[in-house]
């Protein structure tokens, strides 16, 4: 096994891994042989981290599969925390006296549930997080459920454990993690304790914006129904007029209509002059 994307990682932040790095790093084995975080940490390995995007709100339509792993753990986590950040659109609101700017997820807390995920998964069966989006929110599943000993209670107040304290560490080093429980602390900042579920075998987190403290999720999903009943009575109506409708910038329209568009209840059909709007289905949004 090679390590050459661990010492670019430790270079990058001014760190230098010696000839000894992986005693150091508590890579081997006690007969001298790389253990399975020298596996995971390796430039090659098998694991798969598997990120999933589908249509709507259910697995019913996929439209994107990535797998980021057969690399460096460390590697695979900055490709899925780069391609959720994609995924996180900003959307701007209208609001007195600024103009507001909010993410789809809040993005200090989705990167904590990303590197939580792939710090405190358990690797023992090869097992590695999956990560999903939805048009209302993200899911990640991660392997081990809580380690024995610890209660949720402990968890949700901050208190740490780390399954990996090896890998906690070397996520330490290259500045992934800050310091032992304020992960946690940061999530709970933003959500309520509904956003993650815990078995015996899953940690599984879902996402969603009506989770945040800002109570505008409501609101937001009123105006979503109310364009789509604008579009429906007239297919051919163009964004500036609801804009004007609504009282909202281009963007704030364009947001709402992905929603549609997302959910699979509406389709453009034609350009942007001379087009008009399919409608696909008549269900209540969700």
């Amino acid at each position: 096994m090679t390590f050459e994307q661990l010492h670019i990682y430790y270079q990058e932040h001014g760190k230098r891994l010696n000839e000894n790095f992986a005693k150091n790093l508590d890579l081997l084995t006690a007969d001298g042989r790389y253990n399975l975080n020298a596996f995971l940490l390796a430039d090659q390995n098998s694991t798969t981290i598997k990120v999933a995007k589908f249509v709507g709100t259910k697995k019913t339509q996929l439209i994107e599969n990535e797998d980021y792993g057969y690399c460096s753990i460390i590697k695979s986590c900055k490709k899925v925390l780069d391609k959720l950040d994609i995924e996180n659109k900003t959307f701007a609101k209208v609001g007195y006296p600024f103009r507001e700017e909010k993410s789809f997820i809040d993005r200090d807390a989705l990167r904590e549930a990303v590197i939580n995920a792939f710090v405190h998964n358990d690797y023992s069966d090869l097992m590695c997080p999956a990560f999903y989006i939805f048009s209302d929110r993200i899911e990640i599943v991660s392997y081990g459920g809580l380690i024995d000993g610890m209660s949720k209670q402990e968890l949700i107040s901050g208190c740490s454990r780390p399954r990996n304290r090896e890998l906690m560490r070397i996520f330490h080093d290259v500045d992934l993690v800050e310091q032992l429980g304020t992960g946690m602390e940061k999530m709970m900042a933003v959500f309520t304790p509904k956003f993650f579920e815990l078995t015996s075998n899953f940690f599984h987190v879902v996402l969603r914006p009506e989770y945040t403290t800002e109570k505008t999720t409501n609101n937001e999903e009123t105006t979503t129904e109310k364009i789509f009943k604008m579009i429906q009575d007239d297919p051919s109506i163009i964004t500036k007029e609801l804009a004007r409708e609504f009282d909202m910038t281009d963007d704030g329209i364009f947001y709402h209509i992905k929603q549609l568009r997302l959910a699979g209840r509406i389709i453009r059909e034609g350009g942007k002059k001379g087009g008009h709007w399919k409608i696909l289905n008549l269900h209540t949004f969700i």
